[in-house]
């Protein structure tokens, strides 16, 4: 594993939990919306991550670097040639952001303007508890990836203190 390897990986994640995180407040947010542009009620969304093909942090400085005339030259800057380490496997990225296609609920409120000719309305088939949990699923996950890019940080600190 190269030195960007674990910032790789983290960041790839910190971006899939930011999403994560929207969505579940857009579905909290909609959880009584009973008309949308498209027609019907709010329908609830759930993203789909994927492995991140090649890329990264280390992909973008290399490519920076090389594309700005900065000789390179196989120079090793942090142990290993910076342009020959491989990139990291293991990252995710958002794949798609699906609709899910279960029924509306129906509740009896003939006064409501989106009310049908027998008095139901339809809305979104939402639980405010199970989106709770995906979005404590979410911070969770971005709090370790956090975690892992400050102790990544302090590796690189420390590796530099004692090349001193």
């Amino acid at each position: 594993m190269n030195l960007f390897g674990v910032m790789d990986v983290s960041s790839s994640a910190l971006k899939a939990e930011r999403v994560r995180a929207e969505i579940v407040a857009s579905n909290m947010a909609n959880a009584e919306t009973t008309r949308t542009s498209e027609g019907g009620p709010y329908q609830r969304h759930h993203v789909v991550f994927a492995a991140e093909e090649e890329g990264g942090f280390q992909h973008s400085l290399v490519s920076r670097l090389v594309g700005d005339g900065l000789p390179l030259h196989g120079v090793s800057l942090f142990g290993e040639g910076l342009t020959e380490a491989k990139s990291t496997p293991g990252g995710v990225a958002v794949a798609s952001v699906i609709a899910d296609n279960r029924a509306p609920l129906r509740r009896y409120d003939p006064q409501h303007p989106d009310a049908g000719p027998d008095g139901y309305v339809a809305y979104p088939d939402i639980n405010p508890l199970t989106e709770m949990v995906d979005l404590m699923g979410a911070t969770r996950s971005y709090g370790m990836n956090a975690s892992a890019v400050q102790a990544e940080k302090n590796m690189v600190s420390s590796s530099l203190e004692i090349l001193k």
